[in-house]
């Protein structure tokens, strides 16, 4: 997200307020790993579509920052958990079988990291300079955001005890998970209320609830573990009139009304696993999404059929008044073509950048 203009700024809030913005707000991702195959290839395509990448100068892929847990190779994180990467450009993935908790035993002599001093991968937070950059921000008309780290709560309890445990946990009605939640939750709430003490105005959330057809839990299991942890969460986000922004993966339907309740501002939800139909009942008009488009698509499609899938999107769920705003997330396996397809249609749709 750019928001660093005073127009691009009312135009973002003008969406999630549902207060007719003037256009509607898109992203194409272009992740490391696509850069890193394609380079001046990609970089040609970007520079021909200003309206999408105004931001971007000659030369800019060069100096590209890889983040550290984009790097090919394993790592430790703060919490004790082993993270793998097979390629350079994509994202590290947890090994279960390093989860720090598979054994509860290890729950009374394990020790939490501080939240305030280091991020997941053990980098060093300044909210000094956050502060300032955030105040720099303001004066340039800008929207500042924090970030909580991806996976922050649902996902970090699996983390901890691995997947299969967690689930077991779940199925069981294990009273040890509602202390694990405790700590997990009590983390969270330190970073949310330090990102809030530097004066952000949005917060970013990302948490993957779903899986490709349903959610991993039933939703009365997720309302009684997760579901307060959000409501804690966001809550404090809206008590400081901070909006809250929340990627998720996976299916999701049967929860949105209660991220809505939760107090989520807007959500970012994939297209594929919740349907256009589905999206359109649980959202339109309720709640302010950055839809996802099928970035499992886009590897193999036809310019007709990627034109038609973001047309479709946006003539389901557009209303004037606001409220849509959509994402391409595009890896190394989405063709150059295709690329340049979808920043033409966007432009057609009177799409422009966040």
């Amino acid at each position: 997200m750019l928001l660093n203009t005073r127009k691009d700024v009312q135009n973002f809030l003008k969406v999630i307020d549902f207060n007719h913005p003037e256009w509607i707000p898109g992203t194409i991702s272009l992740l490391p790993a696509t850069w890193l195959k394609y380079g001046e290839r990609l970089e040609k395509i970007v520079l021909s579509h200003p309206a999408i990448f105004p931001a971007y100068k000659p030369g800019d892929f060069k100096k590209i920052n890889i983040p550290i847990s984009y790097k090919k190779g394993t790592l430790l994180d703060v919490w004790g958990i082993l993270w793998k990467n097979l390629e350079e450009g994509m994202e590290s993935a947890p090994v279960e079988e390093s989860a720090p908790l598979r054994n509860w035993e290890d729950l009374k002599n394990y020790k939490v990291p501080d939240p305030l001093k280091y991020d997941r991968f053990g980098v060093k937070i300044d909210w000094k300079k956050a502060k300032e950059n955030v105040e720099a921000t303001k004066r340039n008309g800008g929207l500042p955001v924090g970030y909580l780290y991806h996976g922050a709560m649902y996902m970090q309890l699996y983390y901890l005890r691995g997947f299969t445990n967690f689930m077991m946990d779940v199925a069981t009605k294990d009273p040890r998970l509602d202390k694990l939640i405790e700590i997990v939750l009590h983390y969270n709430l330190k970073q949310i209320e330090k990102w809030i003490e530097t004066g952000v105005r949005m917060i970013v959330f990302g948490d993957d609830l779903g899986l490709q057809k349903s959610l991993p839990i039933s939703p009365q299991a997720w309302r009684h573990y997760i579901k307060p942890c959000f409501s804690s969460m966001f809550g404090l986000c809206r008590k400081n009139n901070v909006y809250v922004y929340l990627h998720t993966d996976g299916y999701i339907l049967d929860i949105i009304p209660d991220l809505i309740g939760c107090g989520a501002n807007i959500i970012n939800p994939q297209i594929r696993p919740n349907t256009l139909a589905g999206l359109k009942e649980y959202c339109r008009g309720k709640i302010a999404i950055n839809l996802d488009l099928d970035r499992q698509l886009f590897p193999f499609a036809s310019k007709s059929q990627i034109e038609d899938h973001i047309k479709e999107a946006v003539e389901t769920l557009y209303i004037p008044e606001g409220g849509l705003m959509l994402t391409a997330e595009c890896a190394a396996d989405v063709p150059l073509e295709t690329i340049n397809n979808i920043c033409s249609t966007f432009e057609s749709l009177n799409v422009r950048a966040i």
